[in-house]
């Protein structure tokens, strides 16, 4: 298909290293359903709000993941939203690669540091900043909708935070000072079918460097996480978001919520779409908690030149170990 990205030739020494007898394990993962937290309970009498919220701080502290339901983004600005985005990705790869489509540099694919197949993702997006949201006007449509999204899954976000940030006994509103719409960004998804679907990953295995991540994506699956160290597959739920969390909420709670490792399968016949936000800070924040610490006081720009200084050495992030105090 034109649409797709060209993996095969980019990659073509990563393939013809990868020798037939890596090829052919197959792992059986469980697929099980996330804990699900049903939000329209914060509007009810104070003993189901409180009810509610615990249920966020458990499943943030023992799964590092959840899905929301009754999360107040419609149901329309959602199939508007996937709508649009299908159309991005079905133009040819020469058209949507071309910078003047989106803010330069915006549209991604596969892994540019890769130096085997594992550290491969089959897959590609367009990252957009939410201060350029409203100005990708060659595609209005789009434009229009993604500022819907992106400004109802802010409050989402920022409801969330807020809640895990109480639970801790801590400022409610560090995140409203902290992680302003010029930090955060949305990222649309596109995993295209992989004949190779059992050597490469849609996204290879990694952690969120932001304090959480809102995810919404469609019926197809590929989403596996890391819990009691095995993988385990995300079963999808079309009336849900996916809400984890990041590597900052962990050190910033010293380590009550977990950032857990997850990763995207390829599909062999079929494409996925997802669409995720990240609740950023400004780079300037500095990420600290209450003695005794686990983490040293960092800040996040210092954690996000870090991981990329990482990734470009050694082909992937180390993240938060890197930030241990007795590393």
């Amino acid at each position: 298909m034109d649409s797709d990205p060209p993996f095969r030739q980019t990659y073509k020494t990563l393939f013809d290293k990868t020798s037939e007898e890596t090829c052919n394990e197959v792992v059986t993962v469980e697929e099980c359903e996330l804990p699900l937290v049903d939000l329209g309970r914060l509007n009810l009498d104070e003993s189901e709000m409180e009810e509610c919220k615990r249920e966020i701080a458990i499943a943030s502290q023992e799964w590092g993941f959840f899905q929301v339901i009754n999360h107040g983004i419609s149901r329309d600005i959602l199939e508007k939203l996937r709508e649009e985005q299908v159309k991005v990705f079905r133009q040819p790869f020469d058209t949507k690669s071309k910078e003047e489509r989106f803010p330069a540099g915006s549209y991604r694919w596969g892994t540019p540091s890769a130096t085997c197949l594992k550290q491969l993702s089959w897959s590609e997006a367009f990252h957009i900043p939410m201060t350029d949201i409203s100005d990708s006007g060659a595609f209005s449509s789009l434009s229009s909708t993604m500022e819907q999204f992106a400004t109802t899954v802010a409050g989402l976000a920022k409801k969330l935070a807020g809640i895990l940030a109480e639970k801790l006994g801590q400022k409610t509103t560090f995140f409203e000072e902290n992680c302003l719409p010029s930090a955060c960004y949305l990222r649309m998804n596109r995993y295209p079918p992989c004949p190779f679907s059992l050597e490469v990953h849609g996204l290879m295995p990694h952690t969120d460097s932001d304090f959480l991540t809102i995810l919404h994506q469609d019926e197809v699956g590929g989403l596996q996480l890391v819990k009691d160290e095995k993988w385990i597959s995300v079963k999808p739920n079309p009336e849900a978001l996916i809400i984890n969390i990041g590597d900052l909420f962990q050190a910033w709670s010293n380590e009550v919520y977990k950032s857990v490792q997850h990763r995207v399968v390829t599909n062999p016949t079929m494409e996925r779409f997802s669409t995720a936000y990240f609740f950023c800070p400004s780079y300037d924040t500095v990420i600290q908690n209450s003695e005794p610490s686990i983490y040293r006081k960092f800040s996040f720009r210092e954690y996000r030149q870090q991981v990329q200084e990482d990734v470009q050495k050694l082909g992937h992030k180390v993240g938060l170990p890197r930030f241990l105090l007795s590393h």
